[in-house]
């Protein structure tokens, strides 16, 4: 990835990327109302604590334990918000845009 000049870099040092950061209070001065996540589970579930819209690229995540990963795709992921395949994410990115 290719930092860009308005990116919010974050430091992250547990599993949620909201956990310990300034993440949430740069992203509602910002306005922000959505996140799309890729990876970590515990930073979907801290967003959606934290009153964002969260969608989940659900191909760009994983975990150690395929049965745990599997779980999650079914139960947790649709219950904090939208899913869809990384392409699925980029369609609609592209929609908006146009």
């Amino acid at each position: 990835m290719h930092p860009q000049q308005n990116d919010i870099l974050i430091t992250k040092r547990t599993w949620g990327a909201f956990a310990n950061t300034d993440l949430e209070a740069q992203l509602k001065a910002k306005s922000v109302t959505q996140v799309v996540l890729a990876g970590v589970e515990a930073t979907a579930r801290q967003a959606y604590e934290a009153g964002f819209n969260v969608t989940l690229a659900t191909d760009a995540m994983t975990d150690v334990r395929p049965e745990a990963h599997e779980y999650s795709l079914r139960h947790v992921f649709p219950r904090l918000g939208e899913t869809g395949s990384t392409q699925d994410v980029l369609d609609l990115l592209a929609k908006r845009s146009a």
